[in-house]
């Protein structure tokens, strides 16, 4: 049986001495393991869907569980990304994350949009910057919602200055009320940017909602993206 579907490699491993297993994350069938046969020889016809954040249309073909790549028709393969140090290992921590948060036959298309959509914002944009975007959307995906509303959830003052973020539930409240990490008025700030769909323009506060989103992510995933660990020292 053959199988139509739009989907990212989150990684890949070499197999013997011409193949590679790949993981993809698809919008149909999750997070899946599948065989690409002989990408490895030089010329290669399907070289290119075997790469690090390629974004294509894959025909599968399904046999007792187990997938081959039967051929693939490229949507993106972001090739910038490869030009730019700091923007290649945000890619590859968004990778990651969905590589953690994805699971085979769940429906994964809206994270695969979140993936595709980050990946080609890194191309000339701030790459904390749309890691925060990313990480705020993929942890609504997964049920753990990040707030940041305009008033302490505690004593309904609003929000300014020195704040608290709660690991636990996602929320932001005011220094007095929460017991939370602290948390500054920029990083809210750069937070409730991205909440709205919006990249935040200054680094700073940017870098710290990052380290605070991952923080988040590590808390409730109970997993640590290598790839955050990096980022931070580059950036």
């Amino acid at each position: 049986m053959e199988i139509k579907t739009d989907a990212l490699v989150l990684r890949s491993t070499d197999v013997g001495e011409n193949d590679r297993m790949i993981t993809l994350l698809t919008a149909d069938l999750g997070k899946i393991g599948a065989k690409m046969k002989g990408v490895r020889k030089a010329g290669a016809k399907l070289g290119f869907a075997a790469q690090p954040f390629c974004f294509a249309e894959y025909v599968l073909a399904e046999k007792s569980g187990r997938y081959t790549v039967v051929s693939a028709s490229l949507h993106d393969g972001f090739f910038p990304l490869r030009e730019d140090l700091a923007a290649f290992y945000a890619a590859a921590a968004i990778s990651e994350c969905c590589d953690l948060l994805a699971f085979e036959g769940m429906d994964s298309r809206a994270l695969l949009v979140y993936a595709a959509d980050a990946l080609e914002k890194l191309c000339g944009n701030d790459p904390a910057a749309v890691l925060v975007l990313f990480l705020i959307r993929a942890l609504a995906f997964a049920g753990y919602p990040v707030r940041a509303e305009e008033t302490c959830p505690y004593c309904k003052k609003k929000l300014f200055g020195r704040m608290r973020f709660e690991l636990s539930c996602g929320a932001f409240s005011c220094g007095g009320c929460g017991k939370g990490v602290p948390a500054s008025e920029i990083t809210y700030s750069a937070v409730r940017s991205a909440l709205k769909g919006e990249l935040f323009p200054e680094r700073d506060g940017n870098l710290r909602a990052l380290r605070l989103l991952s923080a988040y992510f590590s808390e409730k995933t109970g997993a640590e993206p290598r790839s955050f660990t990096d980022l931070f020292d580059m950036i």
